[in-house]
């Protein structure tokens, strides 16, 4: 993402949408105020809900903040496993008290990436982020609430682990962006796979093909803003109103109708998150 990109223009409105994953604090916000103007220029192109997503605890406290201060703001808690070596049990105690708030919808983002280990300095190990990622769906089970997963290069890790532990009643994938086979194997297993804008770009062939294979009943759609803004504006700061640009990328993709994407995809968010 570059900043020196100027924002793209608001899409046209295509309604009722929920943005499934989305980051308001490193979008700019950072008060009452400054959210509701994020989730107003979301709301004026129909995308009616966001869920504001934490990775660290700094900003697990602030999506718990954030979803009181606006009834469309809703939040999920955990601790990146990338930074699962910090859980000891003072953050795990303080996680499980927000994540028990009411208006924190599911217990993410977690899970494995085996991406950044030994690219980024003090990045937790495999065995640190299966140990987190083991807590982190124990938490949602006891909680009965949804697990929201980040899984980057690591397939059969993640698949083994959540066969190991038992998966939560409701397994969403955030921001899914594996091949055919992985696909099959979550929607086999009955879990939701979330797209963002990765789905748009023009080199994601395989994920592309994935993406044709999903059910709708198992589909959502989320920005992860301010990153992954979908295309023709990869690369500019993205932000929970241009995720009808997604919807209409997907559709086409797989010859659909986006509106009546948007009404299903809202349908599984609202039951999936209890909205």
């Amino acid at each position: 993402m570059s900043k020196d990109r100027p924002a793209p223009q608001a899409p046209a409105p295509l309604s009722p949408l929920v943005d499934a994953h989305t980051h308001l604090d490193a979008c700019g916000a950072s008060d009452a105020e400054t959210v509701r103007v994020v989730v107003d220029r979301a709301a004026a192109v129909g995308v009616e809900r966001v869920v504001t997503v934490a990775d660290d605890l700094a900003a697990a406290r602030f999506a718990v903040d954030a979803a009181h201060w606006d009834d469309r703001v809703y939040a999920a808690v955990a601790i990146h496993p990338t930074r699962a070596n910090v859980l000891d049990e003072s953050t795990r105690s303080e996680i499980e008290k927000l994540a028990a708030d009411p208006r924190v919808v599911a217990v993410g983002e977690t899970g494995l990436d085996l991406y950044w280990p030994g690219k980024l300095d003090g990045c937790a190990t495999l065995e640190e982020q299966v140990d987190g990622f083991r807590w982190h769906i124990d938490l949602a089970k006891r909680l009965s609430k949804p697990l929201m997963i980040h899984n980057r290069e690591a397939d059969t890790d993640l698949l083994r682990v959540l066969d190991e532990e038992g998966a939560p009643e409701t397994v969403i994938f955030h921001c899914f962006s594996s091949d055919a086979v992985m696909a099959r194997a979550c929607v086999d297993a009955g879990y939701l796979l979330s797209f963002s804008g990765t789905v748009s770009f023009k080199n994601a062939k395989a994920l592309q093909e994935a993406a044709l294979l999903v059910p709708q009943e198992q589909i959502l759609f989320e920005t992860d803003a301010p990153f992954l803004t979908p295309h023709p504006f990869r690369g500019a700061p993205n932000e929970s109103y241009c995720l009808p640009y997604t919807v209409r990328a997907f559709a086409e993709l797989r010859g659909e109708d986006p509106e009546e994407l948007a009404k299903v995809s809202t349908e599984n968010a609202t039951k999936a998150y209890g909205l």
